[in-house]
């Protein structure tokens, strides 16, 4: 059966990650909180606690520190809510966690592009080597 590789953990956090998209983009009013995305849930074996991983779009550091303020303070709400929408026996406390990986991926793919194009602007600035051997001027029928 294929959903025996799918651990359950990884399904609940799933559906959590779900819910709490929802939740946050349709009931959360705290103005603290904008654009945010929620890019991944942890959950403990036990479901005693949930890390959710989430970006915000376009921020500052003040703001991040500001939307992660808001979602802590929102937490007790999500969770009661995700308690209404999800039916296990324990609905796990949520740690919200800014999630910098996508910020980190954008500064490499600079970082290469201008690697690149220094290699190009170097290769361009040198001149251009000849593939065709040079003849020894010692050697003038190849015969010794």
């Amino acid at each position: 059966m294929a959903t025996r590789n799918y651990k359950r953990t990884d399904r609940v956090a799933d559906q959590i990650q779900r819910e709490l998209a929802q939740l946050i983009a349709h009931q959360v009013k705290d103005p603290r909180v904008g654009m945010v995305t929620i890019t991944g849930v942890d959950v403990t074996r036990e479901f005693d606690h949930a890390k959710i991983f989430f970006t915000v779009m376009d921020a500052d550091q003040a703001a991040i520190k500001e939307t992660l303020t808001g979602l802590s303070k929102a937490a007790g709400f999500l969770r009661r809510e995700l308690g209404r929408a999800i039916r296990l026996r324990t609905i796990p406390q949520l740690h919200f966690h800014y999630d910098s990986t996508i910020e980190q991926g954008v500064h490499l793919a600079n970082l290469i592009e201008q690697a690149v194009k220094s290699d190009k602007r170097l290769s361009d600035s040198e001149e251009p080597v000849s593939e065709e051997p040079v003849a020894n001027p010692d050697d003038t029928d190849g015969k010794r």
